[in-house]
């Protein structure tokens, strides 16, 4: 069985080695990385790519909310959940439009965090809150909703990076020279690619070309002959 791999966040040791020790209790989990600030945790997420990243909020260097965006926009593949202190409905609005895919307080870690790491690895949206208002669960529906409320314009189905990707890739780039342009590395490119595809149903290279010739993002004149692989 494939073990879901965690980081873990937070600039208190004591509580990290508490963390690490319960995750790696599970039969389905393991702790591959620790980092004590936000730019060591953007690094680390770099180095091991995992599943899940439980990060803290309130973390020196960078802080928690900006290295949050940064996973979420440099390694894809990686579901971020937050573990905090912070009982607060501004600090989860902060967290999900950030990124992160699940909420959980520092308090209840014991209960609800095996939970969390095991739902925001499936994909789904996990928050904990003493607060059960009408209030928090409408910030979570908006969270879970967003991109099916706007839909139309192809801005509003895909992310910036997955955008710039698409232009690239339509422009005839290998995903070696979209990675080298975007300081990413090849195996990001290829998941970039395949959620692009996954999101506006294209199967293949020409038919992203045909769909970027009708939203403007490519003229006719300007269609890629190259047929190298990618």
């Amino acid at each position: 069985m494939e073990k879901i791999s965690v980081l873990i966040a937070d600039d208190h040791a004591v509580l990290r080695a508490g963390l690490r020790m319960l995750i790696n209790m599970q039969p389905d989990m393991e702790v591959v990385a620790e980092a004590a600030d936000g730019q060591e945790a953007v690094l680390k997420a770099h180095e091991t790519n995992p599943n899940v990243a439980l990060m803290d909020i309130s973390m020196p260097a960078s802080g928690g909310i900006k290295a949050i965006e940064r996973i979420r926009q440099e390694c894809p593949d990686t579901r971020i959940l937050v573990l905090t202190m912070h009982d607060d409905i501004g600090y989860l609005r902060s967290a999900l439009s950030a990124g992160s895919s699940g909420y959980v307080l520092k308090k209840s870690a014991d209960s609800e965090l095996i939970s969390a790491i095991q739902a925001v690895h499936r994909g789904n949206l996990f928050v904990d809150l003493a607060s059960t208002s009408n209030t928090v669960q409408d910030v979570v529906i908006n969270k879970a909703t967003s991109d099916q409320a706007r839909q139309g314009d192809p801005k509003n189905i895909l992310s910036q990076r997955e955008w710039e990707v698409l232009e690239l890739v339509a422009q005839g780039y290998t995903n070696q020279q979209v990675a080298d342009r975007l300081c990413l590395s090849v195996k990001t490119i290829e998941t970039y690619r395949a959620r692009v595809a996954q999101k506006l149903e294209l199967r293949s290279r020409a038919d992203l070309v045909r769909y970027a010739i009708e939203i403007g993002l490519l003229s006719p004149g300007k269609v890629p002959t190259d047929n190298k692989p990618t």
